[in-house]
């Protein structure tokens, strides 16, 4: 990427940390360093010059003052054990901090069995103690099966097994539970903190597919590392998915796996005072499927969202397809054949009768829909236009602003092809880089431009970003680059735990960076990030965040047209529609 004439920023930012760490891989720092700016000329890099202003935060300094408490402020005894609304929940301090208390587990709505199978989420009725120990059960789920991809590292399976639910963690109807990481501090005591609650994906090998697969038991997501880092609340939900959570059944209630979503941040909005968070600094995050379903929540939820900001890493309303009509239909009803309830009277009654095993098996047999591209297809079953929580126009519901009016952060990573090519090779099938060029536009690079422009079109907050860091213990294969998921080891800080290798100094200074810049975010959606230096989306400005640009511990600033420039004559993959004819907002005053 070549770059000339770059103004070079580097800002230095008093603060103390605590941390704890594994394998070498999370270091704390302390320092306080008066802030500087000046002047520099860069030299060459590759694929685009630009004129771009350079955001350089130092290892000690990327976190800020956020975290003003030592392990000697922590009041752990106070936090292990916690009230809410369905009784008494005892928590643990986390392997990495004594001062970090995580909470695994915890039930936000009845077991999704019997009577309450392919319905939406019940509320809990009882009062006992819980003991949060264990994380939950997965939501019933095919794993993804291994693929001996050309030039596979040692360590690409491994993270693969923990980013696509094939790490044999044990599944359950009874599997809606939540998770809680929560630092002891004086902040807890006055609930103040941040609360980022996050979604997972759901990429299928194989298939392409998403909402098919995701768990929060996995290393890939816990929150200890940055709720030590930040001190921040990190809540991660498990929600129902495939057939469970988006069955298709006619005359039925759909999207229940979205649904699933909304009860549990409404647990989470009526009891996380009591662990320390803000209920009124709610942030929702998702990557993949999860980004799009945080994007889905600002339409469905447009008069009460009961949350402050969004975060969509890698999927957006415009990202992805959805079946088209009759098709959801056919395939409940080649499931419930398959399960011998076609003849029932009362064929709902069979099928929640049914064992939820063999309907799971029924339901993996289905082939995904294809798609305009040979790296995406769509899902069995998937959200469905219910014009309730999933709608049928988006694009003229985004024109028309109708959606809540809640600050926007997102953004997806340079190479997300490094991970889907995986399933494609497993599915014989190896793209042209055109194809490749195709789908990156389709799925990411325009629907992350459309959205940002039009939240900023409406008045509303929103940036962008472009993550590009490709390290060495989270590579694939040697040209993965900053693939499909890449980015939440940034935000979770736990590379080293899921590929057993340690990270690097300049790794360890762009998780602290990119942690310090999601907890701003979420602590003042409108303004947090403008606190640190970063512009909101201007398609006319150096307004696109470029993070780790050749393994840098750096936010660059560059022209969106960058990336973006084919954008207008691009059909969008999740509208069918031409980039033009979705985004008149793209040359509005902003």
């Amino acid at each position: 990427m070549e770059f000339s004439k770059r103004r070079v920023l580097e800002l230095s930012m008093s603060r103390r940390i605590h941390a704890a760490h594994r394998t070498g891989a999370h270091q704390a720092s302390a320092s306080h360093q008066s802030i500087s700016a000046r002047l520099s000329s860069i030299a060459p890099m590759l694929l685009f010059k630009a004129k771009t202003a350079v955001l350089i935060l130092s290892a000690a300094t990327a976190a800020a003052a956020s975290v003003d408490d030592t392990a000697s402020t922590c009041n752990t005894q106070r936090f292990l054990t916690v009230s809410t609304s369905n009784g008494p929940v005892i928590g643990h301090a986390a392997s990495n901090s004594d001062c970090v208390i995580e909470y695994l587990g915890i039930p936000f709505a009845q077991p999704p069995v019997g009577d309450l199978r392919f319905a939406p989420p019940a509320k809990i009725t009882s009062k006992s103690s819980y003991e949060a120990a264990n994380y939950g059960a997965d939501c019933p789920l095919t794993p993804s099966k291994p693929v001996a991809y050309p030039g596979f590292t040692p360590q690409a399976q491994q993270i693969v097994n923990y980013f696509a639910s094939a790490a044999g963690t044990p599944q359950s109807e009874d599997c809606l539970t939540l998770n809680i990481w929560s630092k002891a501090t004086q902040n807890s005591l006055k609930a103040t903190k941040p609360v980022l609650v996050f979604f997972y994906g759901g990429s299928k090998q194989f298939q392409f597919s998403r909402f098919t697969i995701g768990n929060t038991d996995s290393p890939f997501y816990t929150g200890k590392y940055f709720a030590d880092a930040e001190d921040i609340v990190v809540v991660t939900v498990n929600y129902r998915l495939n057939i469970f959570g988006f069955p298709g059944a006619p005359d039925s209630t759909q999207n229940l796996g979205l649904r699933d979503q909304r009860a549990a941040v409404e647990w989470v909005r009526d009891n996380i005072k009591q662990f320390g968070g803000d209920p009124n600094k709610i942030t929702i995050s998702g990557q993949s499927a999860g980004g799009v379903a945080v994007d889905y929540w600002t339409y469905a939820y447009e008069k009460d969202p009961i949350i402050n900001g969004v975060i969509a890493h890698s999927g957006n309303v415009f990202s992805f397809p959805v079946n088209a009509p009759g098709v959801p239909e056919r395939n409940w009803d080649t499931v419930v054949a398959a399960v011998d309830c076609t003849s029932a009277s009362d064929v709902m009654a069979c099928m929640r009768e049914a064992d939820w095993q063999a309907i799971k098996a029924a339901a993996a047999g289905i082939k995904p829909t294809p798609s305009t591209s040979v790296l995406r297809s769509i899902p069995a079953f998937y959200p469905m236009p219910d014009e309730e929580i999933v709608f049928s126009d988006y694009v003229n519901l985004t024109s028309s602003g109708s959606f809540a009016k809640v600050p926007m952060l997102l953004g997806n990573n340079n190479n997300e092809d490094g991970y889907y090519r995986i399933p494609a090779y497993a599915s014989g099938i190896i793209p042209t880089d055109a194809q490749v060029a195709s789908f990156l536009l389709e799925s990411f690079t325009c629907p992350v431009s459309h959205q940002a422009s039009a939240r900023r079109a409406h008045g509303v907050p929103a940036w962008a970003y472009r993550y590009m860091a490709d390290w060495n213990n989270t590579r694939l294969y040697p040209t993965s680059g900053a693939y499909h998921g890449v980015d939440l080891h940034m935000i979770f800080g736990a590379s080293a735990d899921v590929s057993g290798l340690p990270t690097t100094a300049d790794q360890r200074s762009l998780t602290r960076l990119m942690q310090h810049a999601w907890y701003s975010f979420s602590n003042n959606p409108s303004s947090g990030l403008r606190s640190i230096g970063w512009p909101q989306f201007n398609q006319k400005t150096d307004s696109l965040i470029v993070l780790g640009e050749n393994n840098a511990p750096t936010a660059q600033f560059v022209h969106p047209s960058t990336f973006n420039s084919p954008c207008p004559n691009v059909t969008l993959a999740g509208s069918g529609t031409l980039g033009s004819a979705t985004t008149n907002w793209l040359l509005a005053p902003q």
